[in-house]
């Protein structure tokens, strides 16, 4: 998808701010409010933001691709959580058959975790969101890694 040339400036500076927070692309922008903000997100860069655990205001792998950030072969760190790290490393790579929410509970299970399934779907969900894991729609959405799992790096401050 081609953006124009202001979507394009606006996700560069998503970009180089990441993690943002509305205010701060208000001032950037010349915009009058948040809320003005929000509104320019949801309309022009949906498919190239989103908001992270802390609800700050991060590019897509997408988005830093289109404004040339993004390192092809190179690593993705994003923050998360520790059942993020788990989740991801219960999944299959990139080019093998993914597998179901139950599926990867087990499997994080198998690891000596038990979380609660509907937290094991929402992370599946951010990391979707996060460009670090792959949808595949079949009768039940089932998952796999989006990138090989050498250039994934979650931090997190969870002890």
């Amino acid at each position: 998808m081609t953006l124009p040339e202001e979507a394009r400036e606006r996700l560069a500076d998503i970009v180089e701010l990441q993690p943002t927070k509305n205010a701060t692309l208000q001032d950037q922008w010349g915009l009058n409010s948040g809320s003005e903000v929000h509104q320019y997100l949801e309309s022009e860069l949906e498919a190239y933001y989103y908001r992270n655990t802390n609800s700050l205001i991060c590019a897509t792998p997408e988005g830093e691709a289109l404004v040339g950030e993004g390192e092809e072969g190179g690593t993705r760190t994003v923050s998360g959580t520790e059942l993020d790290r788990q989740v991801l490393a219960a999944l299959p790579g990139p080019d093998e058959e993914p597998q179901s929410v139950v599926a990867t509970l087990h499997s994080v299970q198998e690891a000596g975790r038990d979380p609660e399934i509907d937290a094991v779907r929402s992370s599946l969900h951010a990391l979707v969101d996060r460009g670090l894991v792959n949808r595949v729609r079949r009768v039940v959405p089932t998952f796999r890694l989006a990138l090989d799992r050498d250039r994934i790096v979650i931090e997190t401050d969870e002890r």
